[in-house]
């Protein structure tokens, strides 16, 4: 289910109607799901991520490593999907990674940890995207 640009709510009172109490909470209130919790944390199924809020393809699976952080993490976004927004909300620094086309939040983006060779970690909540298994 992707929405058309025409077709997203216009108010968090409609994105409320749309959205489970747990999906709104994370995706447009910016909360966090609890770690180990999220149903694609150990998921290695092929296909492509989207935003569960409006289904813009986010993240494709070949992508997806397991960072042992307790949520899933892509070490790479499909280019123009995910935009990052400073985030100084616990006191630190960090980088908020929200949905391109319907601004709802994802999850944050570190760099410089070693994972991976792109050294990228997009570290996303589970009840923020949803998969399309191919």
């Amino acid at each position: 289910m992707s929405l058309d640009d025409n077709e997203l709510p216009q108010t968090e009172d409609e994105w409320r109607v749309r959205l489970t109490p747990e999906e709104f909470h994370v995706l447009r209130e910016a909360g966090t799901e609890r770690p180990w919790t999220g149903e694609y944390v150990d998921t290695k199924t092929a296909g492509v991520y989207n935003c569960r809020a409006c289904g813009l393809e986010l993240f494709a699976s070949d992508t997806k490593f397991d960072s042992h952080c307790g949520w899933p993490s892509f070490d790479d976004a499909i280019p123009g999907r995910v935009k990052e927004i400073e985030d100084r909300s616990l006191g630190a620094v960090r980088t908020e990674i929200r949905c391109a086309r319907c601004d709802s939040h994802l999850g944050h983006v570190f760099h410089g940890e070693g994972f991976t060779p792109k050294d990228t970690r997009h570290c996303v909540n589970s009840v923020s995207i949803r998969l399309e298994p191919r």
